[in-house]
């Protein structure tokens, strides 16, 4: 098994160029202050995934990788409330997608309760 292969790491991956797509839109001043952070920060998701599946023989940094992915989904769902608030995307984009970061949050808060289903242990 690889990272690719993980539910959250794919679902996760589809957010990120969900998320790319509609910040298409988005106003080019806005580049600096919100495409290009809510971009990357949902990118982070998934590459904090993959890091701590390679990582998984070190439970301290497996937990490490996956407590900074959960926090990179809550701060897509803060980028994400100004992009709505300033009319950048409709209310049923941002229901969208943020129904869409709660199921990759979901699924990362079970691989930090379950670390032995993907090759890691419980404790450090």
């Amino acid at each position: 098994m690889e990272f690719k292969d993980l539910l959250a790491y794919k679902k996760g991956f589809q957010l990120a160029m969900e998320i790319f797509q509609i910040s298409k839109s988005f106003p080019k001043e806005e580049k600096f202050a919100l495409t290009s952070p809510i971009r990357k920060t949902s990118r982070m998701v998934c590459c904090n995934i993959a890091k701590s599946f390679e990582q998984r023989d070190s439970p301290e940094l497996y937990f490490n990788q996956l407590t900074h992915s959960t926090g990179k989904i809550s701060r897509v769902l803060a980028l994400l409330q100004f992009a709505k608030e300033c009319d950048y995307i409709n209310s049923e984009e941002y229901e969208q997608i943020e129904l869409q970061a709660e199921e990759v949050g979901i699924m990362i808060r079970y691989m930090i309760l379950n670390p032995e289903k993907f090759g890691s242990r419980k404790t450090f």
